[in-house]
């Protein structure tokens, strides 16, 4: 679905990847050259990017309440394999860097470290229909949001709650 903006700053990467499998489909955007390309990947660091993009679907998925869907391999493994450093420019402005900025982890993992530090990277989530699980950013104000379209996945939702309980009245 997508009827949204872009998370905000690096979390706008781990949204997109999440969002290269379309669950409903199957189609995989890091099965085209074009796809792998956004990230910066070869073909030979397709198996690894697919594990890393479940384990944040995982965490999305727990961000918005859902239980763990049990990503093969959890993300703190994952990003254990990440390190990143903290460099001090000559005018005293720290900042998080990648160790090795071109694997796709490292980036992910400065992503979520930013994020965590400013507040941002719980309202990551991922929808709360079974047919669709795309990631999204939950700009709502308490930040209860459920679905990724409340147009299309919360509609279906609440159109199959409504059925049911019309079902059951007569």
């Amino acid at each position: 679905m997508n009827d949204r903006v872009s998370a905000p700053g690096g979390l706008a990467l781990v949204e997109a990847l999440v969002n290269t499998l379309d669950v409903e489909t199957g189609a995989d955007r890091l099965d085209t050259a074009e796809g792998r390309a956004g990230f910066g990947l070869h073909e030979r660091d397709v198996p690894s990017a697919r594990e890393l993009r479940e384990a944040l679907r995982a965490a999305c998925l727990a961000h918005a309440g859902h239980p763990a869907q049990g990503a093969a391999t959890p993300l703190a493994d994952l990003l254990a394999k990440a390190p990143l450093l903290v460099t001090v420019d000559a005018d005293g402005t720290a900042s998080l860097r990648p160790a090795d900025p071109a694997p796709l982890v490292s980036r992910i993992a400065q992503a979520i470290a930013l994020a965590a530090a400013d507040g941002t990277w719980a309202r990551l989530k991922a929808c709360e229909a079974e047919d669709c699980r795309w990631a999204y950013y939950d700009r709502s104000p308490a930040g209860r949001r459920r679905w990724c379209s409340m147009s299309v996945c919360g509609a279906r939702a609440k159109m199959r709650t409504y059925r049911a309980k019309q079902g059951g009245s007569r």
